[in-house]
């Protein structure tokens, strides 16, 4: 993370900026191991499963559900102050059960996030840096 202004901003290395760089075009990107073909996330440079050293990043539905989740009232990082409260979840994606990522959601009001939630991604501009992925909550079909 880098200081700008207050708020922390991510810093893409060589191993995340392949995933970054979806997330400027709109697109949740995960690691995919060719050799077992599970996904990987957070990005790593060998394979936790099957120890391949090749993974490159596929785009993903961005859709899951809310592992856990936790409402913060107080913040403790710089630059959230005019934030809360609001929810940050875990969220399992749809494509492989336990793969998960983490984000604030967003759409409704924080009292109203449960575990089991549907949800899916959403992309929210970081001042100083560009979109970040977020969740909100998947629209019923009725």
């Amino acid at each position: 993370m880098d200081g700008s202004g207050d708020r922390l901003l991510p810093v893409p290395t060589p191993l995340t900026a392949p995933y970054w760089s979806a997330c400027r075009q709109g697109v949740l990107a995960i690691q995919r191991c060719a050799a077992c073909r599970r996904f990987v996330h957070f990005p790593e440079s060998v394979c936790p499963f099957c120890r391949g050293t090749v993974l490159g990043f596929e785009p993903v539905s961005g859709r899951g559900h809310v592992v856990t989740y936790t409402v913060v009232h107080r913040p403790f990082a710089p630059g959230f102050a005019d934030q809360v409260p609001y929810a940050a979840a875990w969220v399992e994606l749809a494509e492989q059960p336990g793969l998960r990522a983490f984000g604030r959601v967003r759409g409704c009001p924080p009292g109203e996030v449960a575990i089991g939630m549907a949800v899916r991604t959403t992309f929210t501009d970081l001042p100083g840096f560009g979109p970040i992925p977020d969740f909100r909550p998947e629209e019923s079909d009725g």
